[in-house]
């Protein structure tokens, strides 16, 4: 206890000197503000007006005497101020460093009790040292139940909370690929947690006499545990690999036949592009990136003129949407996880990813009360500081809905672009006035 003493009185000496100087400070400054207002006015008024009759050339030798006083006392206050460490940070050093002690000195306590304990025991023949291992076996058992008790909770509990049904059509054969898994799991799970905790109640040593039974070595065994996981694991693998296979491999036909939306990843925002009236996307090139043209299409490809800048993802329910993912600077990842969607968007290449939605956004929010729900497309690579500002809004409506939506929504080639292209090609500035016009 004198050392814990004199540990606190070492960490807390310097937040009490600088307490006692605070308190020092501040009686000073009482004292001065007492004497001004007890009648030290007209003294003080003297002294100025004395000095205000003073010659010009001195008062501005005093000025600036007084000015670089002024400049060097601020300096080496501010030097101050940074030099001296708040009192809160050594006393509560001084807090944590002694509740560490007091702690240590609990526990070497209650270990140096239980050694008397068992040495008084010794002492009156009544000591079995074989009881600490049925006491920790047991302890075994407790845990065990409480892990099962909690594993239960888990999937009863936060199960509901974090699993919800796809809004896709692709959605559930994933979301079956992952139930299976998961069963699979949480069977090997619980069954190696029953033997690992249970053996050791079960197999506890009880007497001298008893002896461990040493199995080195069973083929029979060894070929079990290795088989049989080698096969259930291929198994997943394959049913992994036919079911994405499934959904990648779209045949032509229904590639063409899907709404086309082109998603561009940037640090750190989306932009998403929509074919005009052609259905076609206009060429894109990074060298034509400019402030005005941050998405670098090329204009001078015609398909590019009627192509539509959208606020937010919207598409029609029950119609296949295919999307076109590219990154304009580093890998992003394309992830909707209420539709199990996710694909890189990679520099210099462009990955697909076509799915069918199969909920309304209202449906959603209905299914979910609350009203404001909404599908949201994230950014799934750690992309910088701003990763996780790389969000936009999926939105389902009817195909009336998704018509009338698309209609209002601008064109990547505006006025001032098309100024800016005709200005370096001016002789197509009459087809530009027309496709403005589209």
């Amino acid at each position: 206890m004198g050392c814990l003493l004199a540990v606190g009185l070492l960490f807390s000496t310097p937040s009490l000197a600088f307490q006692q100087d605070s308190l020092a400070q501040e009686t000073e400054v009482s004292a001065v503000a007492d004497t001004v207002e007890e009648g030290d006015v007209d003294t003080a008024a003297t002294e100025l007006a004395a000095t205000d009759t003073a010659s010009a050339a001195a008062g501005e030798a005093v000025a600036a005497t007084t000015t670089t006083t002024s400049s060097a006392s601020s300096a080496a206050t501010a030097a101050d101020e940074e030099s001296q460490i708040d009192p809160q940070v050594y006393k509560n050093l001084t807090y944590y460093i002694l509740l560490f002690l007091i702690l240590c000195t609990i526990v070497a306590i209650v270990c140096k009790v239980l050694s008397i304990y068992d040495l008084t025991r010794k002492m009156n023949g009544r000591y079995n040292p074989f009881a600490n291992n049925t006491f920790q076996s047991v302890l075994f058992l407790i845990f065990l139940v409480g892990f099962l008790a909690m594993l239960y909770y888990g999937y009863a509990v936060w199960g509901s909370w974090a699993w919800r049904e796809a809004a896709t059509e692709h959605g559930q054969r994933i979301d079956t690929m992952f139930i299976v898994t998961t069963v699979i799991i949480t069977i090997v799970l619980v069954v190696i947690h029953l033997l690992l905790l249970s053996f050791p109640f079960i197999y506890r040593m009880r007497s001298a006499e008893s002896r461990a039974y040493y199995y080195p070595h069973n083929d029979t065994i060894e070929k079990i545990w290795t088989i049989v996981p080698a096969v259930v694991l291929t198994i997943l693998v394959l049913f992994g690999f036919f079911t994405w296979r499934s959904i990648t491999n779209v045949p032509e036909e229904l590639q063409k036949s899907a709404i086309q939306i082109e998603v561009l990843g940037e640090q750190f925002q989306w932009q998403v592009r929509y074919p005009g009236n052609d259905g076609t996307f206009g060429k894109r090139n990074y060298k034509l990136t400019t402030p005005m043209n941050s998405y670098g299409i090329d204009f001078a490809d015609k398909h590019a003129w009627d192509d539509i800048q959208g606020s937010d993802i919207v598409i029609p329910v029950n119609k296949s949407v295919r999307f076109h993912i590219i990154s304009k600077d580093i890998i992003h990842s394309f992830y909707i996880p209420d539709f199990r969607v996710q694909i890189n968007a990679v520099p210099g290449m462009t990955n697909y990813f076509q799915f069918t939605p199969t909920i309304t956004t209202e449906e959603m929010r209905e299914k979910m009360d609350d009203p404001k729900y909404n599908f949201v497309m994230l950014c799934n690579k750690i992309c910088g500081s701003g990763h996780y500002n790389m969000q936009k809004n999926v939105v389902v409506v009817t195909e009336e809905e998704y018509k009338t939506w698309l209609s209002t929504q601008g064109k990547y080639f505006t006025e001032d672009l098309q100024k800016e292209f005709a200005s370096a090609d001016s002789g197509d500035a009459k087809e530009l006035t027309t496709a403005s016009l589209n």
